[in-house]
């Protein structure tokens, strides 16, 4: 039968199930061929944190959403068009962010009286009228995955595990998206398992012919390729992009690459990726805890590696005095912080901008170091190597800051060329002629003299330094000096960044100041905003300590500061400590990126405040 294609510009799918439905790698398949087919787009995985949570449970429910669309675009939606719910949990969990009349793709096999009652659903909400403000369309998902793969030789369980290419397939047909890059994958993945690989191509082809030929869809949609920028593009998650932002620093400085940690959530994925560069003169190295990482991560920048550790929340905590040392032995050191929800243990899968406070002063004593934060996951590359361009030039640990949606999530990413890239230029000292370790450049950086160096013998550990000699001293003034001295190095690292930017105009009635992850939805919302005639800027910080050497002067240029944060509002204490104004804080801490839709409310409220703020006339 023929069906007809729709032209729509911007879709959100999210698909949800039990953690050990596939959901996150039909989304991330579905994602990868929609990338190949030119689309720009925006991910968000969310996921639980127990490993296995029990089957058919709301705490089990995984999920993938991801928005493409045939223009530019900063996030992954606020409300999804379409809800694929593999269980009555999956519905349960996400029905409440669905877009009315959104559609909903349910499989009917898992709406069962014990998924439901598992689910909480005293009645099943397929049948009692109560998902009439949605399109619902009711597929046996696991029975027609079963039908397909019959005579194939696996058992039924295995068979059913297969129900994630049947949901994937029926998706592609819906939206117009090629099989060939998820076949091309199914036989590279299970290359070595035949049968597994045969079930997989023929429940996804059984789902994409599934929806041709069933009459339940009248027609099919298809989204155009987005105008961007020539180039090569990839899809890349900011671990991803991490991983490769510091290899790319490595091969820049022509220094071996060491990266040293403890697998924790969300930032266990930069060591999986960096482990496979060998090739480039990387060695990864997983510790037995957060301190061994840290102390074989300082070990490493002493020999003249690039150093370089990985952590979140909790892990960062552990190697916080490790990096108090790396600030004495003034070593060049990046610090990965992939933020999770705290405190404690927290929540390991969510995202949150926990530890801004933590990184500018977790350490003992006075033991400043520079903050750098990136903004979205493709961002997360050039961060990463300002992060070690900075360490390295200024005999300092950095701290990046990412986070959970940052590190897991994905967009495209336009691939830069290496002639490109800022150089990292380093010299390590080898004339003993009139050596001190401790003495000083004219951006107070000492020399990085390796250990073995003919002449170069020098004094190490954790008790403080004399200046110019690096000798152990306890000394009043000697200290009051060196811990001066440390600061004003950090301090200076302001001429060596950026000038901070505004976007829209440079003075006016309010202005949305934004850091990390939210970058996306302040920036979607503000253009938004500006579009219905609204008065604002937006200034989105990457740099964080030290500040922008401008950004007081444009704080001062207008009459309100808005600052959205996901957490209790930590840039807003720096930013009120700093430049002694105040700001109206937006704080959302869900464990989920800002919704756009929130932020509108928020920064109209605060518009409204001041009856001489509003809209243009």
């Amino acid at each position: 039968m023929s069906k007809t294609i729709e032209t729509v510009d911007d879709v959100v799918i999210r698909f949800a199930g039990d953690s050990g439905d596939g959901m996150q790698l039909t989304g991330t398949q579905f994602t990868n061929t929609t990338a190949l087919v030119g689309n720009d787009l925006s991910t968000l995985p969310d996921y639980p944190a127990e490993i296995r949570a029990p089957a058919g449970t709301l705490f089990g429910v995984s999920s993938f959403q991801l928005r493409f669309s045939s223009w530019d675009i900063l996030t992954p939606g606020d409300q999804p068009d379409v809800l694929v719910a593999m269980n009555p949990a999956a519905l349960k969990v996400h029905l409440k962010d669905l877009k009315k009349s959104g559609l909903i793709l349910a499989n009917t096999d898992s709406f069962d009286d014990k998924n439901l009652a598992l689910a909480g659903f005293p009645e099943n909400p397929l049948v009692d009228d109560s998902l009439h403000e949605y399109q619902v369309i009711e597929v046996p998902i696991t029975k027609l995955t079963l039908n397909a793969l019959q005579g194939i030789g696996l058992s039924q369980k295995e068979m059913v595990r297969c129900k994630n290419f049947f949901a994937l397939g029926l998706m592609y047909w819906m939206y117009s998206r090629p099989m060939e890059p998820t076949e091309s994958w199914i036989k590279q993945k299970f290359g070595s398992e035949p049968k597994i690989a045969e079930a997989n191509d023929k429940a996804l082809k059984a789902g994409y012919y599934y929806g041709e030929s069933t009459e339940v869809f009248a027609s099919r949609f298809e989204v155009k390729p987005a105008q961007l920028n020539p180039g090569l593009y990839r899809n890349i998650t900011g671990n991803e992009a991490t991983a490769l932002g510091v290899v790319a620093a490595a091969k820049k400085a022509g220094i071996p690459l060491f990266y040293a940690s403890y697998p924790i959530t969300p930032a266990s994925d930069i060591l999986h990726n960096l482990s496979g560069y060998k090739n480039y003169g990387v060695k990864t190295f997983q510790a037995e805890d957060e301190i061994a990482a840290a102390g074989v991560a300082v070990g490493a920048a002493y020999a003249g590696n690039l150093a370089v550790t990985g952590t979140s929340g909790p892990g960062a905590a552990l190697k916080s005095e490790t990096i108090s040392l790396g600030v004495m032995l003034e070593l060049p050191l990046v610090i990965v912080d992939v933020q999770r929800g705290g405190p404690s243990t927290g929540l390991p899968t969510k995202t949150e901008q926990s530890d801004l406070l933590f990184v500018m002063y977790g350490r003992d004593g006075e033991a400043p170091a520079p903050v750098i934060a990136a903004a979205t996951p493709a961002d997360c590359f050039h961060m990463a190597y300002e992060a070690a361009r900075i360490a390295v030039k200024y005999m300092t640990p950095v701290y990046l800051l990412t986070d959970g949606y940052l590190g897991n999530g994905s967009e495209p990413w336009l691939v830069p060329d290496s002639k490109d890239l800022p150089a990292i230029p380093v010299t390590f000292r080898t004339d003993p002629e009139n050596f001190h370790p401790y003495a000083r450049n004219e951006n107070n950086v000492r020399p990085w003299a390796l250990p073995g160096t003919p002449g170069l013998e020098h004094r190490i550990g954790g008790l403080e330094k004399a200046n110019i000699t690096g000798n152990v001293s306890y000394d009043p003034d000697n200290h009051d000096f060196m811990v001066h001295l440390r600061a004003e190095k950090v301090a200076g690292i302001a001429k060596d960044i950026p000038l901070q930017e505004v976007y829209g105009e440079q003075n006016g009635e309010l202005l949305v100041v934004s850091w990390g992850g939210t970058f996306g939805a302040v920036r979607s919302t503000v253009d938004k905003m500006r579009k219905k005639g609204y008065k604002l800027s937006h200034a989105h910080l990457r740099y964080l300590n030290p500040f922008p050497r401008n950004l007081g002067e444009i704080l001062k240029s207008f009459e309100k500061i808005f600052v959205p944060e996901i957490n209790l509002g930590q840039l807003a204490q720096l930013l009120r400590s700093e430049y002694l104004i105040d700001v109206v804080q937006f704080n959302k801490v869900r464990g989920l990126p800002l919704r756009s839709m929130e932020l509108e409310q928020a920064i109209v409220k605060t518009l409204e405040a001041n009856p001489a703020q509003g809209k243009r006339s």
